[in-house]
């Protein structure tokens, strides 16, 4: 009988491609081949990646559905919410063609698919690259909903309540939920109601760091008239960084080998992350300002996707002055790689869970920058919960000066609080590289997710068995259990 593959769904965007690859990396050293199929057509940078993943990794195939049409009103979020419910009739063909299939894992805003699996008789797990605390607040949100009248928009600074979380702020939510009664906050609301008829969560975290949040979750605190999936904490699946032998080591890489160690402050702000032309130069002139060594990724904020002029976007002569003490990269830096140099010192951040991971994972100290998304509420839990963080002052106005830019970067690396907080992550640093060793919480969980894959299959079977219809290979039929008892999980 053919051994079956487990096909991994991820949401639009290279953003929620990425997480999904690492995943499908994890399932391919435990010798489970995947085929990762894309709602949209990648741009250059997804063709880019996907020719990357497909010549290094041959386990994993992906497969590409063909573009359907989407209302010219769509905002990006709403694409990114809607566009696999618009992709079944290809996903259910696509799916007819596979003689045989473990498991389906969803991106979290293709819950629409759990309909289909469920047709398929294939189980059906969420896939969240997220915090378990945003895990939480997703599972609780119709209950939250429910229970008021009010926008979010109109409660700003009320606290939410919400199990397994600090008290979080009604403006610490996703800009995009602030609105009641908008078409982007019903979608959520559609999403977050069936998380709850999946087979299972994973989740990119480790219980040791979100323990409240797990137990929560675990506990049925946060679906209280309803049943909760299991959930598996499998993380962190962080990159190993895109430098492969024999390649050419990107050119900031170069200039951190000259650097003191522990002496440079880096900023990078996300796939998507950008500022305006004013917050840039207050940027600049805070860097400045401050006398420290830095690396700086800097995009255009008239079209991010462009390679920006810095000469144009930063203060006149900026550039020459900081020559010696400073590098500014155009748009992109390999921040695994960089986070990972031993000339780094602390980290500016949007606060995306990606980056979080790598940066935990390396054992640098953050300054948050929250910009979109759940970052607000990333930011609330490393700052005020687990003390590894520190925040930019006047991060939610329209207009950072400068001046709270230097006094951050040089708390961050001067301040005996900073030092306190080096001391904290490297606590953490090791808890997290504990989880995935063998025998570690992630570890164990990702045992019992591919356990429960082959009970799954057992239970489908013998529905089917009963029905009178056809054996079918869905599922897990022989472990390899060797390569995942053997060796370390990543």
């Amino acid at each position: 009988m053919e051994e079956g593959k487990v096909v991994l769904y991820p949401g639009v965007g290279v953003g929620h491609l990425v997480p999904m690859v690492e995943l499908a990396k994890l399932f391919v050293r435990n010798g489970i081949s995947v085929t990762i199929v894309m709602i949209d057509q990648p741009d250059k940078t997804g063709s880019d990646l996907l020719a990357s993943i497909s010549s290094s990794n041959p386990s994993i195939s992906f497969h590409v559905l063909p573009p359907v049409p989407i209302p010219s009103n769509f905002s990006f979020v709403d694409i990114m919410l809607t566009a696999s419910r618009l992709q079944h009739p290809n996903l259910v063909s696509f799916l007819a063609t596979l003689s045989s299939v473990r498991a389906i894992v969803l991106d979290f805003f293709c819950t629409d698919v759990i309909a289909v699996a469920n047709q398929l008789q294939i189980p059906v797990y969420i896939f969240f690259p997220s915090p378990a605390v945003g895990v939480s607040t997703a599972l609780y949100y119709p209950t939250f909903y429910s229970s008021t009248t009010i926008s979010l928009k109109d409660m700003r600074d009320d606290p939410l309540n919400f199990p397994g979380s600090l008290t979080i702020l009604a403006s610490d939510m996703p800009d995009t939920m602030l609105e009641r009664d908008s078409s982007t906050n019903q979608n959520f609301l559609y999403h977050f109601k069936r998380l709850q008829t999946a087979d299972g969560m994973l989740v990119n975290t480790f219980e040791w760091f979100e323990t409240k949040a797990v137990n929560a979750i675990k506990d049925g605190l946060c679906v209280p008239d309803g049943s909760t999936p299991p959930i598996y904490c499998i993380g962190p699946i962080v990159s190993k960084g895109s430098c492969k032998e024999g390649q050419e080591r990107h050119a900031c890489l170069t200039w951190l080998d000259k650097q003191p160690k522990q002496s440079v402050v880096f900023l990078c702000f996300g796939s998507l992350g950008s500022f305006s032309l004013e917050q840039l130069k207050e940027i600049a002139i805070g860097l400045e300002n401050s006398s420290h060594r830095f690396l700086w990724a800097v995009r255009d904020p008239t079209n991010i996707f462009e390679e920006p002029n810095l000469d144009l976007l930063l203060p006149k002569g900026f550039l020459d002055r900081t020559k010696d003490r400073g590098l500014v990269v155009k748009s992109w830096a390999p921040q695994v790689e960089v986070l990972q140099h031993d000339a780094i010192g602390g980290f500016v951040t949007h606060c995306g869970w990606n980056s979080i991971l790598e940066a935990i994972t390396a054992g640098v100290p953050m300054v948050c920058w929250p910009l979109y998304a759940e970052q607000r509420m990333n930011r609330r839990y490393l700052v005020e919960e687990l003390k590894v963080a520190g925040s930019i002052e006047g991060y939610g106005n329209e207009l950072v000066h400068a001046n709270a830019v230097d006094t951050k970067i040089c708390w961050l690396m001067e301040s005996n609080d900073a030092k306190e907080l080096r001391n904290r992550i490297a606590v953490v640093k090791d808890k997290a590289k504990d989880a995935v060793m063998e025998g570690g919480s992630s570890w164990q969980a990702f045992w019992d997710l591919t356990s429960s894959l082959k009970q799954n299959e057992q239970r489908v079977q013998r529905q089917k068995k009963q029905k009178g219809m056809q054996k079918t290979s869905y599922g897990i039929h022989e472990m390899k259990t060797g390569s995942l008892r053997s060796q370390n999980y990543i």
